[in-house]
């Protein structure tokens, strides 16, 4: 496979150095079709990352997933994390001549989280109770509940700001039609082609300094090699843990290899037995090899996990990694009154890392007495079992291999969404339907108030807990792996596995 792959890549380069074609604009090669680019009802990274070249919101997250300024100046808040004011930018307009200004922010945000909609982001905006225009560029902001990470939920992609002459235009076509405020505009979105070009009334005077984007959507991971190698394509993602060796041995390209903020877990329903046992839960987490996890799922491109949530989230506090201890967890089986194991099915997606990883723990849990039993889902089935289930006592998942991966560069929705006792779905993505007082009281003390130090130190605390209570099976922290030519600078994947491209990126 190897040897027919390298054959491969090795025409596909002799064709480049033929016909010496140089791109007249940035291909970008994905492995899936865009959903499309309504911010507001996205929830792939893939679209998200398209839509975020053409929208912008009030802030934005940079490569560090860091929070800064975009569409807003500046914001103030009161101590009880309920009202937040808003300073904007002026002389901002959307490419059609529309003005960005106060009504539109307000527009955007009673638009997002209007039930009625049935848009797929209405969590970003669910703590809002309303929103007020003070002046042309000035907004307030009432919340129905403290929310202290609230000016990094509006760095999310699903919270950037919609033209509200277009929403009104294309209606439900919206999604084919949105272009924001951001560096590029769109052109036209075929089948598997989205074309962009530069907005030229972007804010920042000269940017963004590349003409055009084509994003191509290529699901076979050695023809989108190909397309890097002969020229066709300038930045690919993903590129498969095993052909990174393979990659890197063409001088032209750069692999791009980073820790993401992507945590990879297995959940285990604590409110049934055997998982509603501590024993058992802590039995299991010294059960799996972890760095034999790293080695075989990720061909060692993966760390050991030492928190719930990423180190690059902030306020992300460092626990004790879970050793390997095969003797010990036998031990804490048989106290608990499992000394030959039990039987238990691990459920997951039908991609090859899905599967892989439920064979891994299949292997790694046999040596303790665990029988498991792998169940491969298609996406829709997957998401039906788990969101339709009303209750832990009657939910038929028992095991999921999952992770998660925040977008707000914060702490809050690095743990709320799968940790906090009132997110079980279809609320939230605790599918472990993980309850611990102690862990709840600290999330809600983080989102209490805007004090950084009382929300590290409230964070810190959840962290904790959850880790030492074995709230979830720990596996690792995967690494994004993406490759691009030489020619192209300022391109990137950020934490969240979001392709990121600078403002003053070039293609030379």
């Amino acid at each position: 496979m190897i040897r027919i792959l390298a054959r491969m890549l090795f025409a596909a380069a002799i064709v480049f150095a033929v016909q010496g074609a140089r791109a007249a604009d940035l291909v970008v090669a994905v492995s899936d079709n865009l959903t499309g680019l309504d911010p507001h009802d996205l929830n792939d990274n893939i679209s998200q990352a398209a839509a975020r070249l053409t929208h912008e919101g009030l802030f934005k997250l940079d490569r560090d997933m860091k929070l800064v300024p975009a569409l807003a100046e500046s914001f103030e808040a009161n101590a009880a994390a309920t009202e937040f004011v808003f300073k904007l930018r002026h002389g901002i307009s959307f490419p059609d001549g529309t003005p960005f200004d106060a009504k539109v922010v307000k527009f955007s945000f009673d638009r997002g989280g209007n039930p009625a909609n049935n848009l797929k982001r209405q969590s970003i905006y669910v703590m809002i109770d309303h929103t007020d225009v003070i002046d042309d560029f000035t907004v307030k902001v009432t919340l129905k509940y403290p929310f202290g990470a609230f000016p990094n939920n509006l760095a999310h992609p699903g919270a950037m700001i919609v033209n509200p002459t277009l929403v009104t235009k294309f209606g439900k076509e919206f999604t084919r039609n949105a272009t924001g405020t951001g560096p590029y505009e769109l052109v036209s979105w075929g089948a598997d082609t989205l074309k962009l070009k530069k907005n030229a009334h972007y804010r920042m005077a000269g940017l963004p300094k590349i003409d055009s984007i084509t994003y191509r959507s290529v699901s076979e991971n050695g023809t989108r090699l190909a397309m890097l190698q002969a020229g066709e394509a300038q930045f690919i993602t993903p590129v498969p843990p095993e052909m990174i060796k393979l990659v890197e041995k063409n001088p032209d390209i750069v692999v791009f290899n980073q820790p993401s903020l992507l945590s990879l877990f297995s959940t285990m329903n604590s409110q049934k037995k055997p998982f509603s046992d501590l024993r058992v839960r802590q039995a299991l987490n010294l059960a799996v090899d972890k760095k034999a996890y790293a080695k075989v799922i990720w061909s060692g491109y993966a760390d050991e996990l030492d928190s719930p949530m990423a180190p690059g989230l902030q306020y992300y506090s460092k626990q004790k990694p879970w050793p390997y201890d095969v003797a010990k967890a036998k031990a804490l089986l048989a106290e608990a009154g499992y000394p030959n194991g039990f039987e238990v099915t691990i459920t997951s997606g039908t991609s090859t890392l899905s599967k892989r990883s439920m064979e891994f723990l299949q292997q790694q849990l046999a040596l303790v007495g665990v029988k498991v039993t792998v169940e491969s889902l298609e996406a829709g089935v997957l998401t039906s079992k788990l969101y339709t289930n009303p209750a832990p006592e009657t939910a038929t998942i028992q095991m999921l291999v999952t992770g998660w991966s925040s977008s707000t560069g914060d702490a809050d929705w690095g743990i709320r969404p799968f940790l906090w006792g009132k997110g079980w779905p279809p609320v939230l993505n605790n599918f472990a339907y993980y309850k611990n007082k102690e862990v709840d009281d600290a999330i809600e003390a983080g989102l209490s108030t805007v004090d950084p130090a009382k929300r590290a130190a409230a964070y810190a605390i959840a962290q904790k807990v959850a880790w030492e209570d074995a709230a979830l099976l720990y596996l690792g922290m995967s690494h994004n792996l993406a490759a691009y030519s030489k020619r192209l600078k300022g391109a990137s994947m950020r934490g969240d596995q979001q392709f990121q491209l600078d403002e003053d990126a070039t293609l030379n």
